[in-house]
Parts: structure tokens; sequence; C-alpha cells
């Protein structure tokens, strides 16, 4: 059945930043995935100085959707409309718009509008779909007003680095053990348990329990894409203490001889969290150090294992 019913909301909120500052946000989406915590990844499938096509992932009422939108920037008038060209079920069809509306040289307010409609005009889609917008679009304002009143220090608090394994193997092989991250809790020592669904083919949510060299374990929640067999790019919904954002990216790239796995990591750190996590003499530069080495210990032995497994079964 068609749907023929159109919804519309509003969400607004006020912000202690230039209206620039918080357009220039909204306009660039390659850095969504660091500023809005529904978002997992954006890519441009066209783009000129006022109009752009996107493919967006992003968590939605605990799922991971993906859709491509086009969107119309008006730097001008601070406006940014978007309308959805491939919805995903339960959305029929979606827009919407940014609206910027100054206050003064250092204030603006921020109004995200949303049309959309339900498959079948159905109750229950409806209902799925209002409580996604509303639980995404505040989100995504707390967020926009977090990150734009907080530009001036953000900066410090980004750290992003590789790490590289080289495998003697195609990157097939390779990329099939890390997608497998249901299979890590027999394949990996620093990995207790794992708990994974994939409601759609390359739309993995993945809960896990690791390991901490203390003996310790902590829980973390991640939305996963995965492009067979060149990249996996994760965000995590649920992070340590220590950091507000983790993102990364899983990516294998073929070699003359075999396989390079370059794992990506890009978090923003969270200094008040410091003393309690480190103890009350560590600064930032100690957090970045235990992050950093943290992170790219469990990466590198995930990619070492991913190293044997792979070349083993090519011999």
């Amino acid at each position: 059945m068609t749907s023929t019913l159109t919804h519309h909301t509003e969400h607004r909120i006020e912000v202690d930043a230039p209206a620039r500052a918080a357009y220039d946000l909204i306009a660039d989406v390659g850095n969504w995935p660091v500023v809005f915590p529904p978002t997992v990844h954006v890519e441009h499938v066209e783009k000129d100085e006022t109009t752009e096509r996107i493919r967006i992932w992003a968590t939605a009422n605990d799922a991971v959707k993906g859709w491509t939108s086009r969107r119309e920037l008006d730097p001008v008038a601070l406006r940014i409309r978007f309308r959805q060209e491939i919805s995903q079920p339960p959305v029929a069809a979606m827009g919407g718009e940014w609206i910027i509306e100054p206050r003064s040289g250092d204030r603006c307010a921020v109004l995200l509008t949303h049309d959309y409609r339900a498959v079948g005009d159905d109750s229950a889609n409806a209902d799925w779909i209002a409580q996604a917008v509303d639980r995404n679009s505040t989100a995504e304002l707390n967020s926009l007003k977090a990150a734009a009143e907080g530009a001036a220090a953000r900066g410090g608090l980004l750290l992003t680095f590789d790490d590289v394994v080289h495998v003697a193997a195609d990157p097939a092989a390779v990329y099939a053990f890390i997608n497998e991250a249901d299979q890590w809790a027999q394949r990996l020592p620093h990995v207790a348990s794992v708990r994974m669904t994939e409601e759609s083919p390359g739309l993995q949510l993945l809960e896990m329990d690791t390991r901490t060299p203390d003996g310790n374990t902590h829980t973390t929640k991640s939305a996963r894409i995965c492009f067979p067999h060149d990249r996996i790019i994760y965000k995590q919904s649920r992070t340590p203490a220590l950091m507000s954002v983790h993102t990364g990216t899983w990516r294998f790239t073929e070699t003359t001889d075999g396989t390079a796995v370059t794992s990506t990591h890009t978090v923003v750190l969270v200094p008040e969290a410091v003393p309690g996590v480190l103890g009350a003499g560590a600064d930032l530069d100690d957090a970045k150090d235990y992050v950093r080495n943290a992170l790219g210990r469990n990466s590198t032995a995930t990619m070492l294992a991913a190293k044997q497994h792979a070349e083993r079964r090519t011999t």
C-alpha cells in the first residue's frame, strides 16, 4: 500500500557559538561520525558548490540503517535542506532542513525539521520512526552544541593513529577473519565474549567484553559497516571512560606478496575522566599514550591472529 500520510517534527537548541561555526559543522559530513553520535559513516556520491548526494550509515533505535540523501547547501542563508533518495523500511520517505538562526555574534539557535512517511502508513512503523527521529535529533543537536561551543579545545582532544600488519594471503582471506567477529571469543585471547547481530548483510551490531592486562574486562558496543573485501568501518556506541568518541577502520590493501592490513583509530578523549582512570597525577598526554597503546595493542593482536589464520589456510 502506498504511503500518503506525512508527519512533521521540529527540534531546536540554543548554541553559545557563532552561527557560521554551527553551519560549518553541519555542512562537513565527512566529520559527522566524530560530531554526531548516531552517524557511523558518510561518503560523498556527488558534490558541487551547493548540492551533494551522500550515502549515510547510522544507528536508529539500536539498528543500523543506510540510505542515500541529496542535500542543498545555502551558506548565505545558513540553511541545509536534505531529502532521502533511497530510504530504508520502515521509512517510506524522509526529508527536512537544518536552519541556523543568528542571535548575536557569538550565539545562535539551530532548528532541525523532519517530514516523513511510514511504509504503508502503518502506525507501528510511524511510531518507530518518530522514536528514532526524536532520539537521533536530540543527540545530534546536543552534540552539535558541544562541538561548536568547545571547538577551541576539541582539537587537542582528538587522536588518530594507524597500525599495519603484512599478511602473505589475499585480502578476502584476511577480511573474512575480521568480518567474522562473532568468532573472536574463540580466536582472540583478549576477547572474553561476543554478541553480534547482522539483520542486513554487512550491517553489524557488535557487543564485546575485552580483557585488560590487569585481568579486568570492559564492555564495548559497536556498529560496523562491512565493504567486502576492502574495508570494515565501525563506531562504538558504548566507549570506555577515557573516550567520548571512538571510530575505526580495518582496511585491506592488496600488495605484490599478499595484503597490507591497516587498523585506524580516531578517538576524542575526556580530560575530566583522566584522574579517575590513570591517577591524580596523570594529564592529557598520559591519556593519549595510554589509549594509543591499549587500542593499538588489541588491534595489532587481532591483525596478527588474522595473519596466522589466513596464512595457515593458504598453505
